[in-house]
């Protein structure tokens, strides 16, 4: 950003004018956050709709970069057109970003295809030839599609989350190993192994939004989405899985203290949009638990979202001190890397609850503690059946 600022490609406005000004493409990229009844709240599209209408002096092609539904751009362009000011030729185009949070800036110039959406092909050949530079696969379609092909994506991703999570849920009641089950499964081609990883479930700004607003739209056109309702669903009740969990080893835990060891919804953000830990934190203070957590950067932003009898720690150590369970909520590289050895000198019990798969059996055989993990087998070990 530096280097492009300095050489003048990168400039910041907060006036629209100056924005519009010369410009051959406008991005539209506000937030579409969930309204109530799970639908898409569009007002900030319509918004800057209304901006570009009144502010722009030049032909300009609009671009959506924002994930909206079906047939929300041509709503921005009914909006533009009605409010245009000044004579100029207005063109709109679906864009839908594929970036992962704490991974933007890579995935945007290592991505596996751009989607483009247009009704015209000069349309098309603008944007195509914009991001000619990437050297990444343009998939040219119509707009209406590529709207959709957003949604389809991050529903297909959470379809395969919700699915390992039940698998995993059945291995545990037969012996089986969840991670060798998905290896085993990835190996297959049509498949894959990427979003096999059994959890805790997903979280964050895109998923729980993106599948509940599918449902809202597919509802629109009177169809019943089952499978994705059911994913949802299954999602929910994998967070609840692990309180479960921690109940049946403690009976009561009432004065128990829990670390909660990562608080954002992934690794690498601060973000705690539908986070795991916001489900877990309450529920186990409504059992009578005293519970205390530690993240490396969303504990400012966790504080406005989680119970305030929750009390934050400024590192693992502090968090994990004098601690009853500590619970893996957040696969964070500096819980990882946790040495498990040393869980016996600072907790009053050496057992973890992990929510996201992060140690290998033989390492927690080794350290000898107690360990309950997603789909598969729980480990006692002589240590902590001694301390138990």
């Amino acid at each position: 950003m530096v280097k492009n600022i300095n050489e003048g490609r990168l400039h910041f406005t907060n006036v629209h004018k100056e924005g519009f000004e010369n410009s051959e493409v406008v991005f539209i990229a506000v937030g579409t956050p969930q309204l109530p009844d799970g639908s898409a709240n569009l007002q900030y599209i319509e918004a800057v709709a209304e901006q570009i209408a009144q502010e722009v002096t030049t032909d300009v092609v609009v671009v959506t970069k924002s994930t909206v539904p079906v047939g929300t751009n041509y709503r921005v362009e009914k909006i533009i057109r009605e409010n245009l000011k000044n004579d100029v030729k207005i063109s709109i185009a679906s864009n839908p970003e594929f970036l992962r949070e704490g991974s933007a800036v890579q995935d945007t110039f290592n991505g596996d295809r751009i989607v483009v959406g247009t009704d015209d092909a000069e349309t098309a050949a603008i944007l195509e030839e914009m991001y000619k530079p990437l050297n990444i696969p343009v998939f040219k379609t119509d707009i209406s599609s590529s709207e959709m092909i957003k949604y389809a994506s991050n529903a297909f991703l959470a379809t395969k989350i919700s699915f390992i999570n039940e698998i995993s849920n059945i291995c545990e009641k037969l012996g089986a190993n969840v991670e060798d089950v998905a290896n085993g499964m990835g190996y297959d081609q049509r498949i894959g192994r990427n979003f096999l990883n059994a959890g805790i479930g997903y979280g964050g700004s895109c998923f729980p939004k993106d599948t509940h607003a599918l449902v809202q739209i597919a509802g629109g056109v009177e169809h019943d989405f089952e499978l994705l309702r059911s994913v949802i669903q299954v999602n929910n009740n994998q967070q609840r899985l692990m309180v479960d969990k921690i109940v049946s080893k403690f009976g009561s835990l009432e004065g128990k203290v829990i670390s909660l060891l990562g608080l954002a919804f992934k690794p690498n953000t601060d973000d705690m949009r539908e986070a795991a830990s916001i489900v877990l934190a309450k529920e186990l203070i409504a059992q009578g638990a005293k519970v205390k957590a530690y993240d490396p950067i969303a504990m400012a932003n966790a504080k406005t979202l989680l119970p305030e009898a929750v009390t934050y720690e400024e590192s693992v150590s502090g968090v994990l001190q004098n601690a009853d369970a500590a619970v893996i909520v957040t696969e964070w590289d500096e819980f990882k890397n946790m040495n498990l050895k040393d869980l016996h000198t600072v907790m009053n019990e050496a057992v973890v609850f992990d929510g996201r798969n992060c140690f290998d059996e033989k390492v927690v055989t080794e350290a000898g503690i107690e360990y309950h993990s997603v789909g598969r087998k729980s480990i006692y070990t002589s240590k902590s059946l001694i301390n138990s």
